[in-house]
């Protein structure tokens, strides 16, 4: 080849050269583009407070690498994970420019998920949320602020501090309406507990108490509550908001023929999840004063109810007993809950003023 055909050779070869390299450029980046992982920020975080519907607040953000058709999907914790804003309208739009926002009631913590149309998000759930098939992408964030607790209203029952609530919480299928005027001590130290018509709406009681005791023998004893009505559930119940990896925690002593007038048992022992074939042991509870107790060491909860008030009580005093051995929860941030409150039933729902009483609380480590 001549000097003059090599250099034209050499001039024609460059520009080739040089655009086959911007092609690869272009195709490196539109396939970066392709397979870059979707990224979800928070541009408006509500506070970190105690749910209940009686206050809500928005939540905003933007999704950028999103495709056609997916959407934002919001939860919002407080003991469990609640979908915002409602099971029904979980599904949220994404915007052109990739931002979305929603009403959410308020929780500790916020989660935000990228997902497909075909996502069918629960109502709640106990464990954190995680990527699966239809989650594409998710981020948790802590709430804005102090944490708030929803107002308490403080009682002195059986020598410890309890806190009552004054707001309503969803229990039972129900949101119940809790007033403190629901819960006072008598001349004799008792514990009254009261389901009383407001408006149009029943409101109920609940009972913290303000410090956690772990290991140990818990000892109620309570009033008659074969009187019952069948929508009533007096609950008498562990539960750590912050243990969710433990199914919060909760073993309950419970009252109630849970909106069903034919069933034979209106009481029960329980370990979470109820659902758990043996985790639930019924039983009927006689008419008169009943002591019932709790003992929990590690890897046993020992159940027993005995009529009368001394939770000794002969043979012939025992109405129930249950050992639990499988499940059990180990020692957390968990505290004692007493609620009187109402489920839903179509069967027979709530009709009349209700009333129960616990004579005693006691502990002994």
């Amino acid at each position: 080849m001549t000097s003059e055909n090599h250099a034209r050779a050499t001039a024609f070869s460059v520009p080739i050269l040089f655009i086959a390299f911007i092609a690869v450029q272009l195709t490196g980046c539109r396939s970066a583009r392709q397979n870059s992982q979707p990224v979800i920020e928070f541009t408006k975080i509500p506070p970190a407070a105690q749910g209940g519907r009686e206050r809500t607040d928005t939540i905003s953000g933007r999704v950028t690498g999103f495709r056609p058709g997916q959407k934002i999907v919001v939860f919002a914790k407080s003991g469990p994970w609640w979908v915002q804003p409602w099971p029904d309208q979980a599904l949220l739009p994404i915007q052109p420019d990739g931002t979305w926002s929603t009403s959410t009631h308020l929780g500790f913590q916020y989660a935000a998920l990228l997902v497909d149309p075909s996502y069918h998000p629960p109502s709640t759930m106990d464990l954190d949320p995680s990527q699966t098939n239809s989650v594409l992408v998710l981020k948790i964030v802590s709430g804005v602020g102090p944490v708030q607790i929803a107002p308490t209203v403080p009682l002195r029952f059986s020598a410890y501090d309890w806190l009552v609530r004054t707001i309503a919480a969803d229990i039972g299928g129900v949101n119940n309406l809790f007033d403190p005027d629901n819960a006072w001590t008598d001349s004799d130290g008792a514990l009254h507990l009261r389901i009383h018509k407001k408006g149009d709406r029943w409101s109920c009681a609940h009972l913290t108490l303000t410090r956690s005791l772990g290991y140990g023998t818990y000892i109620f004893t309570v009033r008659d509550t074969a009187h019952l009505e069948p929508a009533a559930v007096l609950s008498l119940t562990t539960f750590d908001d912050w243990g969710a990896v433990e199914h919060y925690r909760e073993m309950d002593i419970e009252m109630s023929k849970w909106g069903d007038p034919t069933n034979k048992n209106n009481a029960q022992f329980a370990i979470q999840p109820f659902y758990v074939p043996g985790n639930v042991a019924p039983f009927a509870a006689p008419v008169g004063v009943i002591t019932y107790t709790l003992h929990w060491e590690s890897g046993k909860a020992a159940f027993r109810a005995v009529r009368g008030s001394s939770p000794a009580g002969t043979a012939s005093q025992l109405v129930s007993e249950h050992v639990f051995t499988t499940g059990v929860p180990s020692p957390g941030q968990e505290k004692i809950l007493v609620m009187f409150y109402v489920v839903a039933s179509d069967h027979s729902p709530m009709q009349h003023e209700n009333e129960v009483v616990i004579d005693k609380f006691e502990y002994l480590p």
